[in-house]
């Protein structure tokens, strides 16, 4: 599904204009209906709705939202501020129908014309929707603050006024809304952390906007789907063996950081690896042989022929002294396909960047925010981390895996966002588990960019999955590991409901 700019999208408002054929004020009329509809399947007819209307498209919308709410019985006062610019058409238009109805429509000069907002009343923001090219000033900016101050329930329109779809809202003055109801595709602006405290609930409605224009637009940023992780499984031949779904070597663990290294393991080995050996300091291999009886060990001191694995994952619990940096050197000198490069073997490469360039083309490094900052400079908001990414990738000819609520897959200068996951895996190990589900990935012979997509999918499917038996507070990284199976059946599933 392809993320669209704040252009792209107001394009495809008129896409539609010309190819369905439909004008714009029908247009609007069918995106408020289906805002009406879900205030009305929400709130009763008694609540005073109280719409704050801007004079432009996003405006139009609020006031089309109003007459049809008069029409459902509901009580309804409009309130249009003064924004220092001209109306828009479809504005006017809208206007001129609802003046029909003799419903008093307040117009605000300054604030001492603000309304009071009681608690109880419901309040509809329609103020600037996706067209905002600056921070709101002025007295907009102060009934923005003035609705943000009363305890009502706040619905935006489109998208929360004041809020960038496509770049850092830092500092604005933003409507925090608790519902946010969005048209046709979810936005940018509603997957980044920065933005958390401004969109509430994301509800995105379809307004039948052509389907065609999709085809017509590029994205360099999708938006991951169930069934395009569903398409990406692949399907076990009958007649296979142990050695059809790869040898992978794990390098993690050290003395006090063996969890990892156990974590790590057997999530590589619940997402289908055929042969799985963990390295690790000879002092600590009976805690792994004890741990995990399906996985071989071997010493991280002795001499290792790191070709015979067809994939690598490092980083995991195994520190970064003199002995994990000097592992990391000779893999990297030796190994050729695509590894997994995480948690302590990234801090490495941010200590001798040159080993940068070292990295074999598609390997997978899944930084958290903070690493990502040590390796690539630091950032303001995830809008820069995300553009850094893109931008790495394509250097480097590497995945990066930005992890976070909507973890960021870059590739190749694209991205996918990630849509599963839950806030109950941010706890210690949930990353040690996606790189042994990464590493199983590439040992079973998925394509790098495959790998990175249904891993980190399955990843916080599992996560999902674990929430039924458990809370997020409760939810622990080996509850993602035995949801892991859950997780392919689940998909499985949903690649044959789909064909």
């Amino acid at each position: 599904m392809k993320l669209l700019s704040s252009t792209q999208i107001r394009a495809w408002d008129n896409y539609t204009i010309l190819n369905e054929p439909v004008n714009s004020t029908d247009l609007m009329e069918r995106a408020a209906k289906r805002c009406t509809d879900f205030i009305v399947g929400k709130y009763p007819a008694t609540l005073f709705v109280k719409i704050f209307c801007g004079n432009g498209n996003n405006g139009g919308d609020g006031l089309a939202v109003a007459r049809q709410l008069l029409d459902a019985g509901y009580r309804v006062g409009i309130y249009i501020p003064d924004t220092g610019h001209s109306s828009s058409t479809d504005f006017e238009k809208n206007l001129q129908r609802l003046q029909e109805y003799n419903q008093a429509i307040h117009f605000i000069n300054d604030a001492t014309q603000f309304p009071d907002i009681q608690s109880n009343d419901l309040v509809l923001d329609a103020l600037f929707g996706n067209g905002l090219n600056r921070p709101i000033e002025g007295l907009p900016a102060q009934l923005v603050a003035h609705i943000n101050a009363s305890l009502s329930t706040v619905i935006s329109i489109d998208i929360p006024s004041g809020l960038f779809i496509d770049k850092s809202s830092a500092d604005n003055t933003i409507i925090r809304a608790k519902y946010t109801l969005s048209f046709q595709l979810p936005k940018l602006c509603f997957l980044v952390p920065d933005n958390e405290a401004y969109f509430g609930e994301v509800v995105v409605l379809d307004i039948g906007l052509h389907p065609t224009y999709l085809k017509t637009v590029s994205s360099p940023l999708l938006i991951g789907t169930l069934q395009e992780a569903a398409f990406l499984l692949q399907k076990r031949s009958a007649f296979s063996n142990k050695r059809n779904f790869g040898h992978a070597l794990l390098v993690a663990g050290s003395k006090g950081r063996m969890g990892a290294s156990v974590l790590a393991a057997r999530a590589s080995l619940r997402a289908g690896v055929g042969l799985l050996t963990v390295n690790s300091p000879q002092s600590e291999l009976p805690i792994l042989q004890n741990s995990l009886p399906e996985a071989m060990c071997i010493e991280r001191e002795s001499i290792v022929d790191f070709s015979r694995y067809r994939s690598i994952g490092i980083g995991p619990g195994m520190g970064t002294d003199k002995e994990a940096s000097t592992i990391l050197i000779q893999i990297l000198s030796a190994y050729k396909k695509p590894m997994v490069i995480d948690a302590d073997a990234i801090t490495l490469l941010v200590a001798d960047p040159k080993l940068l360039s070292k990295i074999p083309a598609g390997s997978i490094l899944t930084p958290h925010e903070t690493e990502f900052d040590r390796l690539a400079g630091p950032h303001e908001n995830r809008f820069d981390r995300i553009a850094a990414a893109l931008a790495l990738s394509q250097q480097y000819q590497f995945i990066i895996i930005l992890k976070g609520h909507y973890s960021l897959i870059a590739f190749e200068g694209k991205g996918v966002f990630n849509t599963t996951g839950n806030p109950g895996m941010a706890k210690g190990g949930s990353g040690d588990v996606l790189t042994g589900i990464l590493t199983a990935l590439l040992a079973q012979g998925y394509r790098p960019p495959e790998a990175a997509v249904l891993g980190t999918y399955l990843h916080g499917l599992a996560g999902d999955l674990g929430l039924l038996h458990q809370s997020e507070e409760s939810l622990i990284a080996t509850d993602i590991i035995e949801n892991l199976g859950n997780a392919f059946r689940y998909l499985k599933n949903s690649a044959t409901e789909t064909n």
